[in-house]
């Protein structure tokens, strides 16, 4: 079974993987207080992100992995004083480590998650003491790069018994420039004192604006829309291009959908179904669940953007 194939533990169903989807909504305030304890420069070595599955635990985890990797860590002093704070986890841009983060190839992140038994040829039930052993090596092999080493723990509800001892363990000795986010669905099950060791990012589910009825009604007021983003995709080919090459080299890249956004904010179309078959003529025609996920990113990044 090649690479492409093999399934994840940490994905869920129908779903990208969190490590591919950049912008996280509706917890703005578990951000705030990670920049916020960055800012002061009291980065704490484990951080427990708990809430409910989907709620986006492990793409906020995926976000901070990639703001520690990309932002250099602030040096004291120095002529002109301390840099700002940051004010966002958005990395930056074109930074050389997001393809290999997309890539699970980036040196400084370790991803531990529930394998796959190529002997039963299915996801194992739990992690094991080997999977966490390896970071052994991680730590080993990394230390010379400097700056932060970065692991993620999705999720720390499938460790078994004795992985969670040796998760522990790293938590009361940790590398230097370790930083280990752990994902826990239920954080009241796991170890009290995994719990005592880290700082805790609480999400909170989500408000009544994502329920099914109001996506529903959103998907209506777009169709519903004078216009079509094809007319407007068609008057600047050269941009439409452009987009549908940022799409192949990251699906669904940040800047394509903002720019096929900003069309249609800018001249009020909001047929979703049209821009998409104008990408398509650059782009060539997406699966079914691609297009469903670059119509939901779509509508997602218009209901939230501000409006000029």
């Amino acid at each position: 079974m090649s690479d492409a194939e093999t399934p994840e533990a940490d994905r869920l169903p129908g779903a990208p993987h969190p490590r591919e989807t950049p912008v996280l909504y509706g917890h703005e305030g578990a951000e705030a207080e990670f920049l916020a304890a960055l800012g002061r420069g009291r980065l704490h070595h484990g951080w427990l992100i708990a809430g409910p599955r989907g709620i986006g635990k492990a793409t906020l985890a995926w976000r901070i992995a990639r703001h520690l990797i990309t932002t250099p860590e602030a040096a004291e002093g120095g002529l002109f004083g301390a840099p700002e704070p940051p004010r966002t986890l958005d990395p930056p841009a074109g930074h050389p480590a997001l393809r290999r983060i997309a890539a699970l190839s980036e040196p400084r992140l370790f991803l531990l998650r529930r394998p796959f038994d190529d002997k039963t040829g299915r996801l194992r039930t739990e992690i094991p003491i080997d999977e966490v052993r390896r970071l052994g090596g991680f730590f080993g092999m990394s230390a010379a790069d400097g700056g932060r080493r970065v692991v993620i723990v999705d999720a720390v509800d499938d460790l078994n018994a004795a992985a969670a001892n040796a998760v522990l363990k790293l938590l009361e000795e940790p590398p230097a420039g370790a930083v280990m986010l752990l994902v826990a669905h239920q954080p009241a099950r796991i170890l009290p004192t995994i719990r005592s060791r880290c700082r805790m990012l609480r999400l909170g589910p989500l408000g009544p604006a994502f329920s099914r009825e109001d996506r529903a009604a959103m998907r209506a007021g777009f169709a519903d829309r004078r216009g079509s983003l094809r007319e407007s995709l068609a008057a600047d080919r050269a941009d439409a291009a452009a987009m549908a090459q940022a799409l192949r080299a990251e699906p669904f890249a940040p800047e394509a959908v903002g720019a096929i956004v900003a069309r249609m904010r800018a001249r009020a179309h909001g047929r979703i179904d049209e821009g998409l078959a104008a990408v398509e003529r650059h782009l060539g025609t997406l699966e079914p669940a691609a297009r469903r996920a670059l119509a939901d990113r779509i509508e997602d990044t218009l209901r939230r953007a501000p409006r000029e």
